[in-house]
């Protein structure tokens, strides 16, 4: 499971930032030749993300090239169902991305266009969001 090996501070605030925005950054196509990017802001956790990776590594059967391009920084913290209030800050119970709309997931690499829309097609079930593959843009 993906989670970061060493953190300044365990647990993380809840607020993360404007992630209703349109993402600015890691939102175009930049090592392989086809990406999915999302149409939905959201938290991915982990486990969302291993799938999706799964999905895709099952597919291709090693061949091509793929990325993750995203990683979980973000600790989310739950408490048991019927606790009382008090007692302090609850432990982390996983980690997540905080992925925006427009975030480039995944990148596949080194097969064809058919092939890669079905292996990332497989992927985009995965994850709890709307999701559309991607091309890279040609260099000028």
């Amino acid at each position: 499971m993906l989670q970061p090996k060493r953190v300044k501070y365990r647990k993380s605030q809840r607020k993360c930032g404007p992630m209703k925005t349109k993402a600015t950054r890691g939102n175009r196509v930049a090592f392989g030749d086809f990406g999915l990017q999302a149409l939905e802001p959201t938290w991915l956790t982990a486990r969302q993300i291993e799938a999706g990776r799964i999905a895709i590594s099952h597919f291709l059967r090693g061949e091509g090239r793929y990325w993750i391009r995203v990683f979980p920084h973000k600790s989310v913290t739950s408490k048991p169902l019927e606790v009382r209030m008090g007692g302090g800050k609850a432990d982390i119970d996983y980690w997540c991305a905080v992925v925006k709309e427009g975030t480039i997931l995944f990148e596949i690499g080194g097969i064809p266009e058919e092939i890669a829309k079905q292996a990332l097609n497989r992927a985009a079930h995965k994850l709890p969001i709307k999701c559309r593959m991607v091309k890279r843009l040609p260099k000028i």
